[in-house]
C-alpha cells in the first residue's frame, strides 16, 4: 500500500483500541485520510483524540454503524478504500444481561458496513481492503495446556463471542461469495492508556485508589494471556499494509496470567506508588459469584504473524502495567470525567454550532 490510498475508514475509533489505532495511522501516515467512525456510544470518548483532532488528514464522522441508510451514504460520499473494523460491543458481563445489543452492534453493524463496501467496489476491488479485528474468545475455553491456533474451531460460550464469531464468519462468507477482499486478526485480551473503566485491569486501578473492593470472579484462577495494546496497534499496520487477502492472523501477547496474580501484581504496583504499606491494597480483595458461561483458559499462539509478518510484542506484561498504572495516576481526571459521565458532554462542545 502506498499513500495513494487515500480513504481509510477506521470504525469505532473513538474507543479504547480504536483511539490507539487511530492516533498511530493520523501521526505516522500524514498522506493518508483517516476517517475516524464512531457512535459514541458509553464506551466512546473523543478527548482519547483530542491530540489529532486538528489534524489535516483527519476527520471525525458521528454515526452508527446499525444505521443501514447512513453507512451506505457515507460510503458514497467518502469513498472509504479500507475499512479497519474496530467498532462493536466488547464487555462479556454487558452481553449477558442485553445480547441482543450485541447481535445489533457486532452483527448486523457490521454486515451494513460489508454491504456499503461491497456495493461501492464490487466492480473494482483491486487494492481494497476489510479488515475485520475480532477476538480470542471465539475459539471457546482451552484446559491446562495448549494454545488457539487460526485453525481452531470456533466454539464460543458467551452472547458477546457468540456475535463476534458470526461477524467473523459473514466476513468470510462475503469474501468468498461476493469476492470482498478481506482480513481477519483474533487477538487476546487488551490492555493499555484510555481503557474504559468497566475493564479489569482500569476497574482495579481505579478501586484501589479509591480504597473500593476489589472484586474476583470465582477462584480468580481464570487465565488469560494479556497484549499490551501498542503492540496491538504494530500488528493491525503490519497487516493491513502487508497481510494477505483472505488470510486470518492471531495476534497474542505471550503473557499468560491468572486474575488473582494479575490483582496481586496491581497491588503491588499501586502500594508502591502511593506510598502504602505493603500488602495495604491486597485486602481489598473480595472473590465474587462467578459469572455464567466464564471461559477457563486463553492463549494464543501467534507463530503465524510472527513468521509471516516479522511482529512479535514488544512489552512484557509487568512493563506494560507499570506503564498502564503510570498513566492512570498521571490522568486522574480523565478516569473522574469518565465515572461522572462528564466525557460525553465533550462532542457537544466541540463540534456543535
Amino acid at each position: 500500500m502506498t499513500e495513494s490510498y487515500k480513504s481509510i475508514l477506521i470504525t469505532g475509533g473513538a474507543g479504547f483500541i480504536g483511539s490507539h489505532v487511530v492516533r498511530h495511522f493520523v501521526k505516522k501516515y500524514p498522506g493518508y485520510t483517516i476517517y475516524n467512525l464512531d457512535a459514541l456510544t458509553y464506551a466512546g470518548n473523543l478527548e482519547n483524540l483530542k491530540e489529532i483532532e486538528d489534524f489535516p488528514n483527519y476527520e471525525f464522522i458521528k454515526a452508527d454503524i446499525t444505521d443501514e441508510n447512513k453507512i451506505s451514504a457515507l460510503f458514497e460520499t467518502y469513498k472509504f478504500e479500507k475499512i479497519i473494523h474496530l467498532a462493536a460491543e466488547s464487555h462479556v458481563d454487558r452481553s449477558i444481561t442485553d445480547p441482543l445489543a450485541f447481535v445489533k452492534t457486532n452483527i448486523i453493524g457490521t454486515l451494513n458496513l460489508l454491504n456499503a463496501f461491497k456495493s461501492l467496489w464490487e466492480n473494482d476491488f483491486e487494492n481494497k481492503l476489510f479488515y475485520h479485528i475480532s477476538t480470542d474468545e471465539v475459539y471457546g475455553s482451552l484446559g491446562e495446556t495448549g494454545l488457539f491456533k487460526e485453525s481452531t474451531p470456533y466454539s464460543p460460550n458467551s452472547p458477546y463471542s457468540a456475535s463476534k464469531a458470526s461477524s467473523d464468519h459473514f466476513v468470510r462468507a462475503y469474501g468468498e461469495t461476493y469476492g470482498v477482499p478481506y482480513i481477519i486478526s483474533n487477538c487476546s485480551n487488551n490492555y493499555g492508556p484510555f481503557q474504559f473503566p468497566e475493564k479489569m485491569i482500569p476497574l482495579m486501578i481505579n478501586n484501589i485508589i479509591q480504597e473500593k473492593e476489589l472484586p474476583v470472579y470465582g477462584d480468580g484462577k481464570y487465565t488469560r494471556d494479556w497484549l499490551y495494546v501498542e503492540d496491538h496497534v504494530e500488528a493491525i499496520d503490519l497487516i493491513l499494509h502487508k497481510g494477505k487477502n483472505k488470510e486470518t492472523y492471531n495476534i497474542g501477547g505471550v503473557n499468560e496470567w491468572k486474575n488473582i496474580d494479575v490483582t496481586n501484581l496491581l497491588c503491588e504496583i499501586l502500594d508502591q506508588k502511593l506510598n502504602r504499606k505493603a500488602g495495604t491494597s491486597a485486602g481489598l480483595i473480595q472473590f465474587v459469584k462467578d459469572r455464567p458461561g466464564h471461559d477457563r483458559r486463553y492463549a494464543i499462539d501467534a507463530s503465524k504473524i510472527q513468521k509471516d509478518l516479522n511482529w512479535k510484542p514488544k512489552f512484557d506484561f509487568k512493563e506494560g502495567l507499570e506503564i498502564t498504572v503510570d498513566w492512570y495516576l498521571e490522568n486522574e481526571n480523565w478516569l473522574k470525567k469518565i465515572i461522572s459521565g462528564d466525557y460525553r458532554y465533550y462532542y457537544r462542545n466541540q463540534y456543535t454550532r
